[in-house]
């Protein structure tokens, strides 16, 4: 590793506010506990609210670039059926997010609501006798690419999005999604439960595969969420960037799409450059903390890096520990299933936490959901992850 890419790092890192040093590669993953300064550790509530905004700082400014600040009156909201209509106006300009609410026939409003980025991937039956409304977030309204690249518009600085903030057009797809999501919950918040028949403080969100990681991103970024639940997300979603350097077939920082992402991220930390990287994305999936995360995995598919996502979840889940809420953390990663494809194997998982999260059940048990095949247990070394 030379020593010119290493003080360019460094020198980088010190421009941050709040900054982490890069002044030495670190292989195990970096203690979300503890603050940029090295040295002062997270107690309380309080300053896991101060760290969380730090990590969310190193995620943009490394990672996928700014998710900006939206004042009230910038939005505009209205309901034209069962369609939440949102407004969204920076300067001269307007994008507008539209997104259909389907109710559901039990229970009384206001209702708990599940997002699904893009499209809720977990089976419909799972919503059918619970008093849970659904809808899709198109995110396609804010960015339109797609790893297909079939639609016309898929280069940075072409979208919907790049209208109102051209200064942001390196962004990556997850920063602007994550922002478009939020815009959707500022409109269900401006126009309240009368209206939607919502109730925003029982929101959740889930997604599948390169959707998967968007819940991830959308529920990490926005504290309004009470339950992310993020479906085989993947590299760059809850799997960690430190594991997966040099693992053969699966997608890490050197192997992801970049549309996603800062072009810079693969610029500055290629190769095993990744151990420079101030974070890892056990801090992304730790920023969902004090709420609640559960991630479905499928061993099926290499490319998903479920072993990453496992010693990511382990280490996140020192931080629930850490304020005795480890209840609020959970996985399930098996196989023999289809890509997106929910097992019934897998249904009592995510209806445990739709049941205590988003519906308030206060006698479920959700402790104990740490499923993962018993070659991870064997084979992977914790502890030479996780030294906090």
């Amino acid at each position: 590793m030379k020593r010119s890419h290493l003080l360019s790092l460094f020198l980088l890192g010190c421009s941050l506010s709040a900054s982490a040093q890069l002044s030495k590669p670190q292989v195990d993953l970096p203690n979300p506990l503890l603050m940029n300064d090295g040295t002062t550790r997270v107690e309380n509530l309080a300053d896991w609210a101060i760290r969380r905004q730090q990590i969310g700082e190193m995620i943009q400014h490394f990672g996928i670039g700014q998710k900006p600040e939206v004042s009230p009156e910038a939005i505009k909201a209205r309901m034209v059926g069962d369609t939440l209509i949102v407004d969204v106006t920076v300067g001269t300009e307007t994008l507008t997010l539209s997104s259909c609410i389907r109710y559901p026939n039990v229970g009384q409003p206001p209702y708990a609501l599940m997002i699904g980025t893009s499209m809720l991937s977990l089976p419909k039956q799972l919503f059918d006798n619970r008093p849970i409304a659904v809808m899709n977030y198109n995110e396609a309204q804010v960015n339109d690419y797609t790893q297909g690249r079939w639609r016309p518009r898929h280069e940075r600085g072409e979208h919907n999005f790049d209208r109102l903030y051209p200064h942001l057009k390196d962004n990556g797809a997850y920063s602007e999604w994550a922002w478009g999501f939020s815009r959707l919950i500022d409109g269900l918040e401006q126009l309240g439960p009368e209206v939607t028949k919502i109730d925003v403080k029982r929101i959740g969100v889930s997604g599948c595969s390169y959707a998967g990681k968007m819940a991830l991103f959308c529920g990490a970024f926005d504290d309004r969420v009470a339950l992310t639940i993020a479906q085989e997300p993947g590299g760059g979603g809850a799997a960690s960037w430190r594991y997966n350097c040099g693992v053969d077939s699966v997608e890490n920082l050197d192997r992801t799409d970049y549309h996603w992402f800062l072009e810079s991220m693969r610029e500055q930390f290629h190769g095993d450059s990744v151990y420079l990287m101030p974070y890892d994305h056990h801090e992304l999936c730790a920023m969902v903390c004090p709420r609640a995360l559960l991630m479905l995995g499928n061993t099926d598919y290499r490319w998903l890096a479920d072993e990453a996502a496992y010693v990511s979840l382990n280490a996140a889940r020192k931080v629930w520990e850490k304020f005795g809420i480890a209840d609020r953390i959970g996985y399930s990663i098996n196989g023999g299933h289809g890509h997106c494809q929910l097992p019934e194997s897998q249904f009592p998982e995510v209806e445990a936490f739709l049941d205590k999260f988003l519906l308030g059940k206060s006698d479920i048990d959700t402790n104990n959901i740490l499923i993962a095949p018993d070659h991870f247990k064997k084979t992977i070394d914790l502890n030479k992850w996780i030294k906090f």
